[in-house]
C-alpha cells in the first residue's frame, strides 16, 4: 500500500518530535489528527492499528499514519522503544493506491504559453528505511532546527524534509513497479528523446523489444493517448517555445520540432492550442 501525492505543492513539513516507551508503554490512541504522521523506530518495536490495520514498526523501520483517520495501539511495547515523529501535510491531492501509477497532466487545449509542469510520486505507506544513518541524521536536524532561533531555519527544515521524502518515495517507486506502466514511461521517454527525427512503430518497436501493438495499450493505460498523440503533443509544446523564445522563420520551426511539412505543422498546433503558429507568437512577441 503506498500514497500517491500529486504535486505541485509538494507536502510540507509541520513539526517533529521524539519519545521512548518503557516496556509495556503503549501510544496513545488518536484519531482524525488532520496531518500525516510518520513513525520512525530507531530502537524497539511499535505495535499499532490504523482502523484495524496492523503496524507494526521495529527498529530500522517506517510508517505513515493517515490525517483522517483512527490510530491505536495494537500491544504495549515489549521492550524499551525510541522513536522520532514527524507531522506533515500537503494542499495538493492525495490518495492511497495498490499500484504505482503513471501521471501525464492534461493537454494544454488553449494558445497560453504558460505551463506547470505536474507530476505525481508514490510514497510507501510502511517499510524499511533505505538509508537508516541518514534518515536518522536529517530527523535529528530537523529536531535542532525546531529549537534554533537562526535565520532560515524553517526554510531549511523544508529543504531537508524534501531529502527524507524523496528518499521514500524512491524505495516506493522501486517496490511498486508495475510493467506496463514502466514499460509506456520508457516509450515515452524515448519519444521525448526523440522528437526532432521521424519516430516510426516500428523503430519504437525495435528499440524496446515489444510489439508497437503492445506498447500503444501500456500507453493508452498509462497517459490515456497513442503514442503518436503523445509525440504530437509533445512537439507542440517544444514548437511553443522556439516561437517565443526565437525569431527563427515558422517552416523552421516546424522543421526544428519534427513535423514533415508546414501544413500538418499549422493544422496540429491549431488543433491542439486553438490558434496558429503566428498568432500565437504575435501574441507573445510584440
Amino acid at each position: 500500500m503506498m500514497f500517491r501525492f500529486t504535486s505541485p505543492p509538494m507536502p510540507h513539513y509541520i513539526t517533529s518530535g521524539e519519545d521512548v516507551y518503557p516496556a509495556g508503554d503503549k501510544h496513545a490512541a488518536r484519531s482524525d489528527i488532520g496531518v500525516f504522521d510518520l513513525l520512525v523506530t530507531t530502537r524497539g518495536c511499535l505495535y499499532l492499528e490504523e482502523d484495524g490495520l496492523p503496524l507494526t514498526i521495529p527498529a530500522g523501520h517506517f510508517a505513515i499514519l493517515r490525517p483522517d483517520r483512527a490510530h491505536r495501539t495494537a500491544r504495549p511495547c515489549g521492550e524499551e522503544t525510541h522513536f522520532r515523529w514527524l507531522h506533515f501535510q500537503t494542499l495538493g491531492n492525495w490518495s492511497e493506491t495498490v499500484e504505482r501509477e503513471l501521471y501525464e497532466a492534461p493537454a494544454h487545449t488553449g494558445p497560453s504559453f504558460v505551463q506547470i509542469e505536474t507530476f505525481v510520486f508514490h510514497v510507501p505507506r510502511s517499510g524499511e528505511l533505505p538509508a537508516k544513518e541518514m534518515a536518522y541524521e536529517w530527523l535529528e536536524e530537523l529536531l535542532r532546527l525546531h529549537a534554533a532561533a537562526e535565520t532560515g531555519a524553517r526554510f531549511k527544515q523544508q529543504s531537508i524534509f524534501q531529502q527524507l521524502l524523496f528518499q521514500l518515495q524512491e524505495e516506493g517507486s522501486a517496490a511498486a513497479r508495475d510493467p506496463q506502466l514502466a514499460l509506456a514511461d520508457e516509450a515515452a521517454a524515448y519519444l521525448r528523446r526523440s522528437y526532432r527525427e521521424q519516430v516510426s512503430y516500428k523503430e519504437l518497436s525495435e528499440q524496446l523489444h515489444f510489439h508497437a501493438n503492445y506498447i500503444a495499450l501500456c500507453m493508452k493505460k498509462a497517459f490515456g493517448c497513442t503514442p503518436l498523440d503523445y509525440l504530437t503533443r509533445y512537439r507542440i509544446e517544444q514548437a511553443k517555445q522556439l516561437l517565443i523564445h526565437t525569431a527563427d522563420p515558422i517552416g523552421a520551426v516546424a522543421e526544428a520540432t519534427g513535423f514533415v511539412t508546414f501544413s500538418y505543422f499549422v493544422r496540429c498546433f491549431a488543433k491542439h492550442t486553438g490558434t496558429r503558429p503566428k498568432a500565437f507568437r504575435q501574441r507573445y512577441r510584440r
